[in-house]
């Protein structure tokens, strides 16, 4: 298939289409309003539905209901409308139903700016809502990536019966890059009518599928607990998605970045190798379930004396790259989070300068 030329955004909204995906529930916020303005028009041609919320909180149970019936069902929003939604998202990890959830970040706390940011990464990686869940979260480094995680997100969230979010930034969402489609390889839930209310008459059932967040028992909501803990196990071993960078060879630092920030870091490390210094990275694609052994491996190499993790936040990922670590190299923290974006120059030289004082 021949690449197009497309925003963010609208490649996100397309993807969700080709994914099977034909109810989107959303409020328009910037940086990431074009995915409902691109999806007002094509959801009715493809017989889909479309609808504006009167507010980020509403559009939260428009979700819930939605994926509580078993249809694939996508919002879109930036992060103090992600907040808003956090309840909703809560209910949907408790009730254990599949969702999925974009992110295209911008700068905060409170209204903060509407320039590229990763500062919600804590309430991405660590829940954001109430009680013991998480949120598988993808996290693209361009528009490419984008496309193929939002395909991605729908059937991941099926397997696991939980809310799935593709966490972006407001640059991911508003740059134009060419992208290719990957065949839609849709194949609808094989087990949807053991739990979703899909309808007695209709499934040709007597059992009444009942889909709840509320358990007034504390051993049932305990088991509740425990089962989406597996499930959380099970992610750690299966879903662990990462890209090593200039790794196969010896190194004198490692860098861990994602998103945006981590292609600066691929420019910087090139310039670098030119140079006749080698600098390793690892890239998570996912930020839950982080990819911990990948990063201690790389890290504990004899040659790699620095590990940095470069962030467009004030240094939230820091702490999953120390716990990966177990203590045995110092972890330095590199970013920034109003809105400017470090060019490579300012990485290599952040990192040149670091080694000189190792």
């Amino acid at each position: 298939m021949a690449k197009v030329l497309m925003k963010g955004n609208e490649a996100i909204g397309e993807a969700a289409i080709r994914a099977g995906c034909l109810n989107y529930f959303a409020y328009p916020i910037t940086p990431q309003s074009e995915v409902a303005e691109y999806l007002a028009k094509r959801m009715p041609e493809v017989n889909g539905v479309f609808l504006q919320g009167e507010s980020e909180v509403a559009v939260g149970y428009m979700i819930f209901g939605a994926a509580a019936c078993g249809e694939r069902v996508m919002t879109t929003s930036s992060s103090p409308g992600v907040s808003l939604m956090s309840e909703a998202i809560s209910y949907i990890a408790g009730a254990r139903c599949p969702a999925v959830f974009v992110n295209i970040v911008r700068g905060g706390p409170g209204l903060g700016g509407i320039l590229p940011s990763q500062g919600d990464y804590f309430q991405a990686t660590k829940g954001g809502g109430h009680g013991d869940y998480h949120l598988l979260v993808l996290a693209p480094d361009g528009v490419q990536e984008a496309v193929e995680m939002t395909m991605m997100a729908f059937p991941l969230a099926e397997k696991y019966r939980g809310p799935v979010m593709i966490m972006g930034d407001g640059l991911i969402g508003q740059m134009m890059e060419p992208v290719e489609f990957p065949e839609n390889l849709y194949v609808p839930p094989s087990n949807k009518d053991d739990w979703a209310t899909t309808g007695m008459d209709k499934r040709g059932s007597t059992k009444k599928n009942i889909v709840k967040s509320l358990y007034l028992d504390p051993k049932v909501l305990n088991q509740n607990n425990l089962t989406l803990k597996a499930q959380y196990e099970q992610m750690k071993r299966e879903e662990i998605r990462f890209e090593a960078y200039n790794t196969d060879g010896d190194y004198q630092a490692l860098i861990v970045s994602y998103g945006t920030m981590s292609r600066v870091c691929k420019t910087a490390i090139d310039n670098m190798k030119e140079q006749g210094l080698e600098i390793g990275m690892i890239r998570p694609k996912t930020l839950f379930p982080f990819p911990e052994k990948a990063i201690h491996d790389a890290a504990i190499k004899p040659s790699c004396k620095r590990v940095i993790s470069i962030e467009m936040s004030m240094g939230q990922m820091i702490e999953d790259v120390e716990r990966s670590l177990k203590g045995k190299r110092e972890v330095t923290w590199f970013g920034q989070c109003g809105g400017d974006i470090y060019t490579p120059e300012e990485v290599a030289e952040h990192v040149v300068s670091l080694l000189k004082n190792n």
